[in-house]
């Protein structure tokens, strides 16, 4: 038996307590229930539980209702019941709560497809004037509202996503909107990449982005997600009339080729940020671009069929390139790589992501990291078989600033990876340490009786770690039992529903974000 921490709990019954003349024990908080807590008290805790928690409590008394309405809690709502939840019944009775419960305080809202109407928008128009933010959801949509006779529209929005239909044309909708979204800085246009897999079907182009960017001049941050008719004229026509650019996304518009990005990078002198995943980048078209003379500084080209010699063209021109993904690509080798670090243009990097680059050698890493190690905030080598606990035992050391680390793959291995010394090393070595992610497949990891304490001297060093993934198996088990009795009960997750991603690092990374 622990007797310090019997003695500790003693003293704090002990101080908890009263005692009467009578010899009773009664403690000073015994009459203090939660019905004599002030009002604004309960409105602080009411502002920790989601808006479905908050719908369920209003139904407890009169009072708690009254509280549970307070505008103040319904600044971010999302009547997507996929997302949050909640269900609305009916126009009528949303139109009712953006006049009493939501009025001057909204600043984001999410809206159905049900729910886009033009009444709905002429009362967010007049009833909301602070709304900033505004996610419209037509994914799902067969037919569209009619919206012949809608004349407002909020006109302070800042951050618009729209979510696509594969076949609903949008332009009936888009051309009663242009002149109120003149403001908006941050575009995001979610297509059905998810959803389509058959190429025979015919692609639609559902929203005409030649007349969008004329209406969208002061955009900053456009994100083009897997739009299957985006090409590389789109981008043309968005940079043609965005001078205020710092950040386009095309991830996994597979029609763009890189054949504007030389014009792309001749107009857009405030571009930072470019990311690129799963597009159809051509090699003799990203050559073209003049690299040497851009502000560019994230670069994401994951999955492209780039060649060893554009690579290293392109890397090295570079002048100030902090964050790279180039992960999946069979032209990334060990030549690339070591090209690349000679140039000098490695100087500023401070994350790597090489996810799945399968012809890089344990050698060709470590000559790296050991050059770069200390600079760097996201380490991510994952999805490579090769790449086991012996390399990674051997650079823990040098990345003593990282915040970001993605290690091993899901494949099954010939050896055995032993846990628990890597945990020892990780904690040693990475005090700053945020977001962990381990891919191994469970069958291989290797750990013993003694891992609890490995487990827990990560955990006490690493106290910034808010997010740690494994493989569910029994080592998951093991670890989330230890973060849960010390009371971290969200860090701990499976691969099954979460991932770690270097994007955090973005500097636009909150601008992204889109639901």
């Amino acid at each position: 038996m622990d007797i310090s921490t019997d003695i500790w709990g003693q003293l704090a019954v002990e101080a908890s307590q009263v005692y009467l003349s009578d010899g009773t024990v009664r403690s000073p908080f015994a009459d203090t229930t939660i019905e004599k807590l002030p009002d604004k008290v309960l409105l602080h805790i009411f502002s920790y539980l989601s808006h479905r928690e908050i719908c369920r409590l209003a139904r407890i008394c009169r009072r708690w209702r009254q509280i549970a309405y307070d505008t103040r809690l319904w600044k971010n709502v999302s009547l997507r019941p996929e997302v949050s939840g909640l269900h609305v019944g009916s126009l009528e009775m949303l139109l009712q709560l953006i006049s009493v419960r939501f009025g001057p305080t909204l600043r984001y809202i999410e809206l159905p497809i049900e729910l886009i109407t033009h009444t709905v928008l002429h009362e967010l128009s007049a009833k909301c004037p602070n709304l900033t933010h505004m996610l419209l959801d037509f994914s799902t949509a067969m037919q569209l509202h009619d919206f012949s006779e809608m004349q407002a529209f909020p006109t302070k929005l800042r951050y618009m996503c729209v979510c696509l239909s594969e076949v609903i044309f949008m332009e009936g909708f888009m051309r009663k909107i242009y002149n109120f979204i003149n403001g908006l800085e941050v575009l995001h246009l979610i297509g059905t990449y998810e959803k389509c897999e058959e190429e025979e079907e015919e692609i639609y182009e559902v929203i005409n982005v030649h007349k969008l960017k004329s209406a969208t001049p002061n955009l900053r941050v456009i994100n083009l997600y897997g739009i299957n008719f985006i090409d590389d004229s789109h981008i043309d026509a968005f940079s043609s009339n965005c001078i205020q650019l710092e950040c386009l996304a095309v991830n996994f518009c597979n029609k763009v080729t890189g054949s504007t990005l030389k014009t792309l990078i001749q107009r857009s002198k405030r571009l930072t940020c470019l990311l690129m995943n799963g597009t159809s980048l051509k090699s003799e078209f990203v050559m073209q671009a003049e690299w040497d003379k851009c502000a560019l500084q994230e670069l994401d080209i994951t999955a492209t069929d780039l060649s060893p010699e554009c690579l290293v063209d392109m890397l090295t021109r570079i002048p100030a390139l902090k964050f790279l993904s180039a992960g999946q690509i069979n032209g990334f080798n060990d030549g690339v790589l070591k090209q690349w670090m000679e140039s000098g243009s490695t100087r500023s990097l401070i994350s790597l992501d090489l996810d799945s680059s399968d012809n890089i050698t344990d050698e060709g890493l470590l000559k790296f990291v050991q050059r770069q190690g200390h600079q760097l905030s996201a380490c991510c080598l994952s999805g490579m078989p090769h790449i086991t606990d012996q390399l990674w035992m051997s650079i823990l050391p040098l990345l003593g600033n990282c915040k970001i680390i993605v290690m091993g793959t899901a494949e099954k291995l010939g050896v055995n990876i032993h846990v628990d010394q890597l945990m020892d090393t990780i904690a040693s070595n990475c005090g700053n340490l945020e977001r962990l992610e381990l891919r191994w497949d469970p069958d291989n990891l290797r750990f013993s009786d003694k891992s609890q304490k490995a487990i827990d001297i990560l955990r006490v060093k690493c106290l910034k770690l808010r997010c740690m993934v494994l493989s569910d198996g029994r080592y998951y088990e093991t670890v989330k039992a230890n973060f849960e009795r010390a009371d971290r009960i969200t860090v701990v997750r499976t691969t099954t529903c979460c991932r770690v991603s270097p994007y955090h690092l973005l500097r636009n990374y909150n601008d992204l974000i889109f639901n």
